[in-house]
């Protein structure tokens, strides 16, 4: 290349040398605005059963990139489906959906929490994690069958959406009967050190591919 080209377009001259390029005079801007909306929902009391929630069902599966949804917890947990059914909007939806621990959030209510796009905690709050309970019914061996699938369904979802936030042995121990506290302090720092971890993790892949700017990698 010679070094006449590389100013190419910047020249003061047009036709400075028989080119055809016309002086950069500026670097335009496009915008576009979309409207924004901010939506609130408040989860408190008991979780009830999923036909009291179809209008959240909904405005999670309708709402937009640009749309912004709170969800309020203050909740001692409840209905496993219910709870199974709001956090599965919340994966799916297109909206950046935040959610806000302002007093308690036990067992499912905790795991509604976990899922937000984006978490906030405020001070005095309490999670509390322990496994499923509920009533089974059939024959002995229809009992038993039952109660093995729930078991492994149980584990992956709370695995899925837990991690990393509870560690392997935490959701183990859970698994096994015991109950897992966590007050606002020790909550900030577990996302916190999530946090800087997932910085780390992109940093790392970053330099994993050092040819990519190239067009290498």
């Amino acid at each position: 290349m010679r070094p006449q080209e590389l100013l190419c377009g910047l020249d003061d001259e047009p036709n400075n040398g028989g080119g055809s390029n016309a002086t950069f005079a500026n670097l335009l801007r496009y915008e576009r605005q979309a409207p924004v909306r901010q939506i609130s929902y408040y989860v408190c009391g008991e979780i009830q059963e999923p036909q009291y929630y179809t209008e959240l069902f909904y405005t999670l599966r309708s709402a937009g990139p640009t749309d912004l949804i709170y969800l309020h917890l203050n909740s001692p947990g409840g209905d496993f489906d219910t709870g199974l059914q709001i956090i599965n909007n919340m994966l799916a939806s297109e909206a950046q959906v935040i959610t806000v621990l302002e007093a308690r959030a036990y067992s499912m209510a905790a795991m509604i929490f976990l899922a937000g796009d984006e978490l906030i905690v405020h001070d005095n709050c309490q999670l509390m994690f322990h496994t499923y309970s509920g009533n089974f019914v059939g024959k002995g061996n229809e009992q038993q069958a039952q109660v093995v699938a729930i078991a492994s369904w149980f584990e992956k979802v709370m695995t899925r959406i837990c991690t990393p936030f509870l560690t392997k042995g935490e959701i183990d121990r859970i698994q096994h009967g015991s109950d897992v506290w966590l007050d606002s302090d020790e909550i900030r720092r577990r996302l916190a050190r999530i946090k800087r971890n997932q910085g780390k993790s992109v940093v790392r892949q970053r330099k994993e591919h050092p040819a990519s700017e190239d067009g290498q990698g």
